[in-house]
């Protein structure tokens, strides 16, 4: 890392202030998951969150690389894990779980979910997690945040873990009231904190308004001023004995895991890793926005996974990059990786420090903090989407997630939100056309150039043809779409033209509705035409190999398959030219100097002088008759073959520009301009050419002034006859 003397400074001002907001926040979160185990796991809890704080805050950033970005215990580590906690010391199936078996799991979850997250980042999985549809994560994270505050009352309210939630709260004798009074300053301070001051972050004064409450009610209750035995206050770190024997117990419980175990903890570390990853990501989203930087999607969340796999080796608890310390980082002026480092490290020096003080932190002002953090996690935005029906389904789905994570659990809820997912891409899918555009054969056409007979011709019964450029994803939610909207075409048009160039995915429903389209056209004798089949589509796929396996393109089938749309226009025309007694014959003689329809009724002396000037060529199919920056002045006329032009793309392909025959020119524009040559001319078959020279033009020109005009007048005609129709044809582009 480098760095300049106002970077560091700007680095330690950020780190010392974003500990100051992940310290108490980790502290809560610890204590939250570890509760459930009963009162005298506080401290143990409140251990866990300071190691998590410390290892995740150290090690994310050194291999993530996301400058400014603080990871550290966050909200939907907390829920998942003590959801997970109290599932098991209530028991469902089985009987309830000593706690050491249970901290042994919990364990075990984090080491999954962080073995996950390096899974995600080898594989790419960053990208993806990114396009999780947003009804489904607000949703989970609010319904993250209404469990949280949900599990916190009965800290705040100080009634037994026995005692239900709705019993605790309809009872007032269970109530403690020094930790109501505690529960709520904290809760009032935090909120006013912002308007006050700045300087110190607001989690901070709530929990020191929190502490100093307690210690006010102590001075007329001698009892609260005693940690032993007091459940109202953390206690003493270590939970009795020192953290090494702590983790030492903790992990010799590892030879009595079981098979079952693993799949006993799957879902929980799969959800875990999963909301880990976004709440990482949405935070360098925040940041990148800030700052105007762009992070590194994959190596962000191998950093995360490296950050929790250390922290649940010694013991702490799992995290995040989280927005708030991020936020406040920023803000005192961070600005490299280094103040994220130092964040961590300075929770372990306050940890050291002031780990007394931690010990009379009041369990109701952590509850009241943690109350705080889930109001803040609630979309309350979300509502919102009620004001407009096209919105309306949204606002359902980040309900029906809230509803699933309170009523039935966190680990259900993930299933729910993946599930309405895949309803949300399939209805997104379904909102939108897969027709991108759809042209007809008498406005667009081939690249073919036509002669005036046959442009007549064309524009009349050109409409025989319907081009449909395909995009999307042709699967069973679009398959009935495409039907409908092109079912009166395919009882119409004799040549129907599929462009999948903008295909993105084709699944074997979208194939057999493919093939009963073929079928219906081969019926009346019409052809189902493919243009642009990818040859890898963004899964992978080799679209033509995939269409020759299930036996579409078979030989036996009224489909054909070209590359370019252009390609299969020029077909569709030669049958339809054919078909109306205008299809030229291949066997036609070489035209003859006086077939030109510029020189057509000249003197017999001006044609000698003009057959002097000209050259006769001829090429094989394939040959190159000249190619892209060639030098030369010359100009072609075709007396029998095809020429075709083509552009040299950068990928290597080549596209299709014009192909012209019998009867016409190219070449024109480096005889009018004596430049470069713009494309390559390539014979599409036998084919002779008469060829003149700028240069030999002009000699001629000088005897026979007349000629020349009479050229560039035919030259004029012809180009403003192209441009007339390239003008027609982006008109219908733009319309269709």
């Amino acid at each position: 890392m480098r760095f300049s003397k106002p970077d560091l400074v700007g680095d330690v001002w950020g780190g010392l202030a974003s500990m100051l907001v992940a310290l108490p926040a980790s502290i809560a979160f610890g204590v939250a998951v570890y509760s459930p185990l009963g009162s005298q796991f506080a401290a143990q809890g409140a251990m866990a969150g300071l190691l998590g704080a410390t290892a995740i805050g150290i090690v994310a950033p050194l291999v993530g690389g996301t400058d400014r970005l603080i990871s550290a215990p966050c909200a939907p580590a907390a829920a998942v894990m003590g959801a997970l906690a109290l599932e098991l010391t209530r028991g469902g199936r089985e009987a309830p779980a000593p706690p050491e078996r249970v901290l042994l799991l919990m364990a075990l979850v984090a080491l999954l979910s962080a073995g996950l997250q390096l899974l995600y980042g080898a594989a790419r999985g960053g990208t993806l997690i990114k396009y999780i549809p947003y009804p489904v994560v607000t949703g989970y994270l609010s319904g993250v945040g209404v469990v949280i505050f949900l599990k916190q009352l009965s800290g705040l309210f100080g009634f037994p873990k026995t005692a239900g939630l709705w019993s605790g709260l309809t009872t007032p004798a269970l109530w403690k009231w020094q930790g109501l009074a505690v529960g709520l300053v904290t809760i009032a301070v935090m909120l006013l904190a912002p308007r006050l001051t700045k300087a110190v972050p607001a989690a901070i004064l709530g929990l020191l308004g929190g502490i100093a409450t307690y210690f006010a009610l102590g001075l007329g209750h001698p009892d609260l001023l005693r940690l032993e035995d007091n459940h109202l206050v953390i206690g003493a770190l270590g939970g009795g004995g020192s953290f090494f024997e702590a983790f030492a117990t903790r992990w010799r419980g590892l030879a009595g895991i079981r098979p079952a175990d693993f799949a006993a903890v799957a879902m929980p570390a799969l959800t875990l890793s999963v909301l880990l990853s976004i709440d990482t990501l949405k935070t360098c989203v925040v940041v990148d926005a800030l700052t105007r930087t762009r992070h590194d999607s994959n190596r962000e969340i191998v950093g995360q996974g490296f950050a929790n796999l250390a922290s649940a080796v010694i013991g702490g608890m799992p995290g995040a990059g989280t927005s708030g310390a991020t936020l406040v980082n920023i803000a005192n002026g961070g600005k490299t990786r280094l103040s994220s480092v130092l964040e961590g490290a300075l929770v372990l020096v306050a940890f050291l420090l002031l780990g007394g003080l931690v010990a009379w932190a009041p369990i109701a002002a952590l509850a009241g903090i943690l109350i705080v953090v889930a109001y803040r996690m609630f979309d309350r935005g979300s509502f919102r989407l009620l004001r407009q029906r096209s919105t309306v389904l949204d606002f359902l789905v980040v309900a029906s997630v809230i509803a699933v994570a309170v009523g039935v659990g966190l680990i259900t809820a993930s299933g729910v939100g993946v599930a309405l997912a895949i309803i949300l891409f399939i209805r997104d899918q379904i909102r939108g056309t897969v027709i991108h555009r759809k042209i007809y054969g008498n406005t667009v056409f081939s690249r073919q150039r036509r002669l005036p007979e046959e442009v007549a011709v064309l524009e009349a019964l050109g409409g025989q043809t319907v081009a449909a450029e395909l995009e999307g994803s042709l699967f069973f939610g679009t398959t009935d779409q495409l039907l409908s909207q092109l079912e009166a075409d395919l009882k119409t048009r004799r040549y129907v033209i599929f462009d999948m160039k903008r295909v993105r995915s084709v699944d074997l429903t979208a194939v057999h509705m493919l093939e009963q389209i073929e079928a219906q056209l081969a019926e009346r004798g019409a052809h189902l035409i493919f243009t642009n089949l990818p040859k890898s589509l963004p899964t992978g796929q080799d679209l033509r190999e995939y269409f020759d396996e299930v036996g579409l393109v078979k030989s036996t089938s009224h489909v054909r398959v070209f590359n370019q749309i252009s390609d299969a226009l020029e077909w569709a025309e030669d049958r339809i030219l054919e078909d109306a007694g205008q299809a030229r014959s291949p066997g036609a003689p070489p035209l003859g100097l006086t077939d030109i329809d510029f020189i057509q009724g000249r003197k017999e002396e001006t044609i000698r002088e003009l057959a002097s000037a000209v050259v006769e060529r001829s090429y094989a199919p394939g040959e190159r008759i000249f190619q892209e920056g060639d030098a030369g002045d010359e100009i072609f006329f075709i007396r029998r073959g095809a020429v075709r032009i083509v552009l040299r793309l950068a990928d290597g392909k080549e596209h299709h520009v014009a192909t012209f025959r019998r009867r016409d020119f190219f070449g024109d524009m480096a005889f009018l301009d004596r430049g470069v040559r713009s494309a390559d001319a390539v014979a599409a078959a036998p084919t002779d050419l008469y060829v003149l020279s700028r240069e030999r033009f002009e000699a001629v020109a000088e005897k026979h002034p007349r000629l020349g005009q009479q050229l560039f007048a035919g030259l004029a005609r012809s180009l403003a006859i192209r441009l007339r129709h390239a003008d027609g044809e982006i008109r219908a582009l733009e319309e269709a």
